[in-house]
């Protein structure tokens, strides 16, 4: 079976190539009472996984806006409690289930089936390069990666 890594080396791209990684799960929801997003925030693990890819990967991340996303979050005020006596990202996770909306990292959807129900989907996305991924040592199990090639888009799963 060849993994993730072993398939862009393949495709022989240049090491500045743009990588998207997406990460979405989603969950049923009630849409009457506007709990959508709470909802499918404490039955997904899209935030825990959003964390853990920026903590955890030795790669060079970019949000949407091509900043770092620690980055990010320090700008978004979202980091000023850290009390530096934990463990930060167990800290980060908190913060981020916390501030959700002001954080700004991940998107959500809600497709509504009726008045009552629906299906709230949670999309993290980060950007990297080839070159990154080639020398990286993390895993992207459950994560999506799109390259941005002069074809067009190709995703691998």
């Amino acid at each position: 079976m060849t993994n993730t890594v072993d398939k862009i080396r393949e495709l022989n791209l240049p090491p500045e190539t743009r990588v998207n990684l997406t990460y979405s799960s989603g969950s049923d929801v009630f849409v009457h009472n506007e709990t959508e997003v709470e909802t499918a925030l404490e039955n997904t693990d899209v935030v825990e996984e959003y964390i853990g890819m920026i903590m955890n990967s030795d790669l060079n991340l970019e949000t949407t806006w091509g900043d770092n996303p620690i980055t990010h979050l320090r700008e978004q005020g979202l980091l000023e409690d850290y009390d530096r006596t934990g463990w930060f990202e167990d800290y980060l996770v908190e913060a981020l289930y916390d501030n959700f909306y002001d954080a700004e990292v991940i998107e959500y959807s809600t497709e509504k089936y009726d008045y009552k129900r629906g299906f709230t989907t949670l999309t993290a996305e980060l950007y990297t390069t080839v070159g990154d991924m080639l020398v990286s040592s993390a895993f992207y199990n459950g994560w999506k990666v799109t390259l941005e090639t002069k074809s067009g888009d190709l995703t691998l799963s």
